[in-house]
């Protein structure tokens, strides 16, 4: 019968493993760091097709001027902002469509002025040429802001 070691004992024929050893080997094989913040929402939207990202720089200036102080970066895998620390909105691209996601009361309160748009209950779908118009976006993005305010941890 074989007895099996820990790797820090030393076995016969085989010099021993020290701490060090393992500690240079996972910084031989650690991943470079994602970018965040601003740097990560700019990867992202330069990875898209020109037409794509047009439609969602808008969206992005829309966004950052009805809520200046809100930071921008990335969540759940995609663009997003956040205000104080807690999620605002996001936006994305997909196949065929692009999506702005304010949140589910937003929507509700807004229903009449996104008619044109094809909504669920927490996103709004667009043409990639064509993003809500900026003067929606602040609506709908002082809506969200006072329902997280509300919610105040």
């Amino acid at each position: 019968m074989t007895k099996i070691c820990s790797p820090r004992y030393k076995r016969k024929g085989s010099p021993a493993k020290s701490r060090s050893d393992s500690a240079t080997q996972r910084q031989r094989t650690r991943k470079k760091a994602k970018p965040n913040g601003a740097e990560a929402v700019n990867t992202y939207l330069a990875s898209l097709p020109t037409h794509v990202r047009a439609g969602l720089v808008k969206l992005k200036n829309a966004i950052a001027a009805a809520a200046p102080e809100a930071e921008v970066g990335i969540s759940y895998g995609i663009p997003a902002f956040r205000l104080n620390g807690r999620p605002l909105v996001w936006f994305a691209a997909f196949k065929e469509h692009c999506s702005f996601f304010p949140a589910a009361r937003a929507i509700r309160i807004h229903a009449a002025a996104l008619k044109p748009y094809k909504t669920s209950k927490g996103t709004i779908q667009f043409p990639p040429d064509k993003p809500p118009a900026a003067r929606l976006v602040a609506k709908l993005i002082k809506t969200r802001i006072s329902e997280l305010q509300k919610t105040e941890r």
